[in-house]
């Protein structure tokens, strides 16, 4: 077998085609009779040198590895060297041909058969020279559409790609020894002809101009009319050459170039159009982000999507933030628009801006618990309305301000972690409400303890338990906001009082539950009602033993006492009694004989504002049970001695406070259970009036409830509570200011003033009016010093 048969590519390879030895012998020779080459003939070697005809009768029959040796045959005569020059030349010139061939636009002749030579140089010249001028001139000339020059530009690029594997595979023997052997200094095939295109195309400066016109030209189609274009289809396999050929790069840059720039002049002539209606521009922003991403998704790599979008939301938000803040959270959250609102926020943490919309939020809730609190006229919905307030902002921040946990997933979980709200938006609603609160001091803290004071009268009643402790903890939750610890707590301090005397609350266990909740979550001062508990016990107790020891069917059975620690109440001593009828003064003078027979060394008080009684009234329409407070009862009995009393007899016999006096009356014969009439009618009380004993009133109830007059009541009550709070603030700062003294010995002001507020900013803010008004007060009563030489200093007197 011959060489040039062994070393033949196979039938199915574009490779070069390897001649037989007689076309081998007519390609390298001169001429017809000249010799032919020194042949070399392929013999096969296992243990024996034989023939290659013999061998291959018994082929079958060999095993093991084959060795193939090429041994020259003397026999043949050699070519001489100017035969073997013009062989070359002969074969220079078809390789040539075939290149010539193959990389000519519209050329498509039959390709001849090869024989390697070198020919890198001649490659190179002829891409360099004639296929890349060739190519650059009929892109510079076409005088198609800058759209539809791009699909020019593709089709250039496909047959370019194609005809360079073809020459590629035609040439592999070339790649595989030439190149190899001559590594680094000769390229391949492909390495060279890709090398050669883009230098010559694509690095072509007014090529490249061509080509971002008419990129240009289609993005700004396409985002003017909001719809692809007819060639959008071309984008996608244009940047698959630019990949193919490292050029898309250059490509991404510029695209991302272009889009920044189109989105910042848009930005501008739309806020510029669109200044008394910025929700429209933000949703015109959302829109073309949309469209930028599906745009994005349908012609770019997915490594490109998030820079385009990223760069689209920058431009089109840059300096708008702060704006549509302002002008737009206000009006999403009265309507409750909190999906918009989530999108904004969304949109504004991708540009890393969300600052301004975290300002608006806080501003937005202050300003409105600012109007809540300042509008005196509707105090008894205050609190209702701050609960509003803060349900609409825990809302928005549990829906529109969600951001990801920063930890991310473990291995061994596909579990998406939930969303929490923003901390930073958390703060700026604490922030909001505390601030609010500041705008009326005391009364929100107020309005928090009577709301709590309603609650825990009504009771459960038919809610869950669950619903009920919401409602509970939703009050508590504004408690937190409240800088006037104290006056809160002084007031529920008072109003739990008043529901365990007269037997209004709900439940103790319920009482009971709230006192520990607010001590351990919200006040650690918060621990008075365990004294208040206590003296409930123990009265019960002593009453228990007292009625053990009357007749079952006596007055004195009926008794029922509460004996208060004056230190663990909120009450002060009575300073004028009512004058009681005769034999419930009589009980009372038994009952505080037993109560001293007990406890020689006390002192015991009657107070008759908080007393309760029940009354049997005869009426034309029978026998009813009134159940009246102590003094209203005390009104009712004179009576039973006349049908008609004016008011002046009244307050004679009882020597009630005149105020009171007219309070209970009013209540007696002025509301919608008139047990007495008023002549004349009316609403007031007056010197004048007379008061009679209203044997026509009817109920349908058995037992008749009739509630005092309490709205004056309360207004006294809150005005004297405040008075005792401001009186207790004072001793308050007096300690404070000298226990830090006493500590430091001296101090300038603005030292002592910082550390004043740092002691008591758990129970209440003082102002700085009445921190230097307590200093001074402290100088005049010689506890503390004023430097002589610097009136800011001061030192503590031992």
């Amino acid at each position: 077998m011959e060489v040039s048969v062994l070393l033949t590519l196979p039938t199915t390879s574009e490779g070069p085609v390897f001649l037989q030895s007689a076309a081998a012998t007519q390609l390298w020779g001169t001429d017809g009779s000249a010799s032919s080459p020194r042949r070399k003939i392929a013999r096969l070697d296992t243990d024996s040198d034989i023939a290659s005809s013999s061998f291959r009768s018994r082929s079958k029959a060999l095993k093991g590895p084959i060795t193939i040796k090429v041994i020259p045959d003397d026999s043949v005569p050699r070519v001489s060297q100017a035969s073997r020059e013009q062989d070359k030349t002969k074969q220079f010139n078809d390789v040539r041909k075939c290149i010539v061939t193959l990389l000519t636009p519209s050329r498509d002749p039959p390709i001849p058969n090869l024989v390697h030579v070198r020919f890198d140089i001649l490659c190179v010249s002829f891409l360099d020279r004639e296929m890349a001028t060739s190519l650059c001139k009929i892109l510079l000339e076409a005088e198609e559409e800058p759209v539809e020059w791009i699909s020019l530009l593709v089709k250039f690029c496909e047959w370019f790609e194609t005809q360079v594997a073809l020459l590629t595979s035609l040439l592999t023997y070339y790649d595989q020894v030439y190149v190899v052997n001559h590594s680094p200094n000769v390229l391949s095939i492909h390495d060279e002809a890709y090398s050669v295109f883009a230098e010559r195309i694509f690095e072509n400066p007014q090529l490249a101009k061509r080509l971002q016109d008419s990129l240009s030209s289609w993005l700004h189609w396409e985002r003017d009319n909001h719809e692809p274009h007819e060639y959008r289809e071309t984008i996608p396999k244009l940047i698959k050459h630019l990949t193919t050929h490292n050029q898309f790069a250059a490509f991404e840059q510029y695209y991302i170039d272009n889009s920044q720039l189109y989105y910042q002049k848009e930005s501008e002539k739309k806020a510029r159009d669109l200044l008394e209606n910025p929700l429209q521009f933000f949703k015109d922003v959302q829109t073309r982000i949309q469209e930028e991403e599906a745009r994005s998704e349908a012609v770019l790599p997915v490594g490109s999507w998030g820079l385009v979008r990223q760069v689209t939301e920058a431009a089109l938000l840059d300096n708008r933030a702060e704006w549509l803040a302002n002008s737009t959270l206000g009006s999403l959250m009265t309507s409750k628009d909190l999906k918009t609102l989530g999108d904004m926020y969304t949109l504004f943490s991708r540009i890393n801006d969300l600052k301004p919309l975290e300002r608006a939020y806080q501003e937005y809730f202050q300003k409105h618990v600012e109007q809540v609190v300042k509008d005196s006229a509707k105090d008894e919905d205050m609190v209702q309305r701050l609960l509003d307030l803060k349900s609409l902002a825990d809302d928005a921040l549990s829906t529109a301000f969600l951001v990801s946990p920063p930890t991310p997933l473990t291995p061994d979980t596909s579990a998406v972690p939930e969303k929490r709200p923003d901390q930073a938006f958390t703060y700026a609603l604490n922030t909001a409400f505390t601030l609010g609160f500041r705008a009326r001091r005391n009364k929100p803290a107020e309005m928090i303890a009577k709301h709590l004071h309603q609650l825990l009268r009504k009771g459960q009643g038919t809610l869950s338990y669950a619903e009920y402790q919401g409602l509970l903890d939703a009050a508590l939750a504004l408690y937190r906001f409240s800088e006037d610890k104290d006056v809160f707590r002084t007031f529920y301090h008072r109003l739990l009082a008043k529901r365990l005397l007269v037997g209004k609350s709900a439940s103790d266990d319920v009482e009971a539950a709230m006192l520990k909740k607010l001590k351990e979550k919200y006040d650690p001062e918060f621990g008075m009602g365990e004294d208040m508990f206590k003296d409930l016990t123990l009265s019960k107790e002593m009453m228990k033993d007292y009625h053990a020891r009357q007749d079952k069917a006596s007055l004195p059975n009926k008794l029922n006492a509460v004996i208060l620690q004056q230190s663990a109440w909120p009450f002060s001593a009575t300073k004028q009694l009512v004058d009681l009828p005769a034999d419930l003064q009589k009980e009372l003078n038994k009952y505080t004989a037993f109560y001293k027979a007990k406890h020689s060394g006390r002192v015991l008080n009657w107070d008759h504002a908080l007393g309760t009684a029940s009354l049997k009234a005869r009426f034309k329409a029978g026998i009813k049970e009134l159940s009246v407070s102590l003094y209203q009862a005390i009104v009712l009995l004179l009576f039973n001695e006349k049908e008609e009393i004016p008011f002046k007899d009244i307050k004679e016999l009882i020597r009630m406070d005149d105020d009171e006096l007219r309070r209970t009356l009013q209540s007696l014969a002025c509301g919608k259970k008139k047990v007495l009439k008023k002549v004349p009618a009316g609403r007031d009380v007056e010197d004048d009036d007379i008061f009679r004993f209203n044997a026509d009133f009817d109920d349908p109830h058995a037992r008749v409830h009739i509630n005092s007059i309490q709205a004056k009541v309360s207004a006294e009550e809150t005005q004297k509570t405040n008075e005792y709070i401001e009186g207790d603030r004072k001793i308050f700062l007096d300690a404070a200011i000298v226990r830090i003294m006493k500590s430091k010995k001296e101090m300038t002001y603005e030292k002592l003033k910082a550390a004043t507020i740092d002691a008591v900013k758990n129970h209440f803010l003082p102002t700085v009016d009445a921190i230097k008004k307590r200093i001074d007060g402290l100088v005049s009563q010689e506890y503390l010093r004023r430097s002589d030489e610097d009136k800011n200093l001061f030192f503590y007197v031992a």
